[in-house]
């Protein structure tokens, strides 16, 4: 059968599971048929049927099979567009979070210290594009009185889409830097395409939380109403970074009111605007000080995103989550401020640096050079071509090889590279 969105929404108030993956069929939920560079939903549409689900999504005329089978023009559109009118029932006030590095970081401690007083969804994982935004968003319940939605982007107007999906009355900007430059062109075309944010917030009259010394940011910030936070005394929230050997420790203050003293389990200085955001948010929404001192100070990193792991033969800083030469100028910064004795590092290739990956790749391998670590290893095809004498293997199997039959002993390891070198396999030859 052929229905309108806001037809599918009344099934859907029904039915509130939804699923996009034929072999997870939770019964009576809803399978939408969506479509991939290699496959085609439409074809496991009677699968899930028989799986359980309570109807399937196609956009295939031929795969209908009976009324349980739901026709519409396109189903990714679909998704998306019911996950906005469900936005738009329940009303509650909605935060998007994007940038270049830490917007995972910051959503995840924004969630902690909202969840002192709210009830709060947030993404999962990095369910942050034009998929897992719409299936968050859909996951909303009466219950829940604030929602936190990360957006990520890797081409121009995809932050576009994303808000007019999710229609944030809130905005944050964790910072630009040089990522993905093969899908946006330039520099200039990642700060406008994550200000496509900002652009929506300032016509809808919502709220952002700015980064006070973000010179990138600030201009672009014209004509919206906002609260600042960063390093400078009197703004909404200011913070003074104390230390970081190994983990953040800052205090934070209201404007005109007392410093607080948070003692986090983050690794590196590079966090300390991440918690400042949080804490802007916790505090713009009536979050006490000391809840938002607890929510910081008990927040765990997971995910490989700026770990601490003790193992029997090294200390390790692992960051191998993902690597941009932003993120890993900040964590190679961090690392050399750090008091810790016999520095090793580990890096991986930076990838979809387009015409600028050499250089950027060169860049780094000057500054290592220069950093006085007392080992150096490297890995990747980017980093074999610009390593200069230093140690490197052409891909992560080829190190994971070396460390097999030469470990390492008695270090403090720096670990970064981007996600499709899964750095992460040398952990335990660490």
């Amino acid at each position: 059968m052929k229905v309108t969105t806001e037809e599918l929404y009344s099934i859907f108030k029904e039915y509130r599971t939804i699923t996009t993956d034929s072999r997870k069929c939770v019964r009576n939920s809803i399978f939408f048929a969506l479509k991939g560079d290699n496959f085609d939903g439409n074809k496991f549409a009677s699968q899930a049927l028989a799986e359980g689900c309570a109807y399937a999504v196609v956009d295939e005329p031929e795969f209908v099979t009976d009324e349980r089978t739901i026709l519409v023009d396109d189903v990714l559109q679909t998704l998306q567009s019911l996950a906005r009118i469900h936005r738009r029932v329940l009303n509650i006030p909605v935060i998007a979070i994007t940038g270049t590095n830490g917007k995972t970081t910051t959503k995840e401690l924004t969630t902690a210290c909202l969840s002192q007083k709210y009830s709060v969804l947030a993404t999962e994982g990095n369910l942050n594009n034009h998929i897992g935004v719409p299936l968050t968003l859909l996951k909303l319940t009466k219950a829940h009185e604030i929602a936190v939605i990360e957006m990520g982007a890797n081409h121009p107007g995809e932050i576009k889409t994303l808000v007019n999906i999710a229609e944030p009355n809130f905005g944050i900007i964790t910072n630009v830097g040089k990522a993905h430059l093969q899908g946006f062109g330039s520099f200039e075309g990642v700060i406008n395409t994550k200000c496509e944010l900002y652009d929506y917030i300032r016509q809808r009259g919502g709220h952002i939380f700015l980064h006070h010394e973000n010179i990138f940011l600030q201009p672009k910030s014209i004509g919206i109403e906002k609260s600042e936070y960063g390093e400078t005394p009197g703004l909404f929230i200011s913070g003074k970074l104390k230390s970081c050997s190994p983990y953040l420790s800052f205090d934070f203050s209201r404007q005109n009111g007392g410093a607080v003293s948070v003692d986090t389990h983050l690794i590196g200085s590079y966090n300390l605007p991440n918690a400042l955001a949080a804490s802007a948010v916790a505090a713009y929404f009536g979050v006490p000080d000391n809840a938002i001192k607890k929510a910081l100070e008990t927040y765990q990193p997971q995910n490989r995103r700026s770990q601490l792991l003790k193992t029997a033969n090294n200390t390790l800083i692992l960051d191998a989550y993902n690597a941009n030469p932003t993120s890993m100028n900040a964590a190679l910064d961090n690392f050399i401020d750090m008091d810790a004795p016999h520095k090793a590092v580990i890096l991986g290739d930076m990838g979809e640096l387009g015409a600028d990956s050499e250089i950027e790749h060169r860049k780094i391998v000057a500054r290592l050079k220069g950093a006085g670590f007392e080992k150096i290893i490297l890995a990747g095809a980017e980093f074999t071509k610009a390593a200069e004498g230093l140690e490197c293997y052409p891909a992560t199997e080829d190190l994971v090889d070396s460390l097999r039959n030469n470990p390492l002993k008695g270090f403090t390891v720096l670990v970064k590279g981007s996600r499709f070198m899964q750095l992460e396999k040398c952990i335990d030859l660490l």
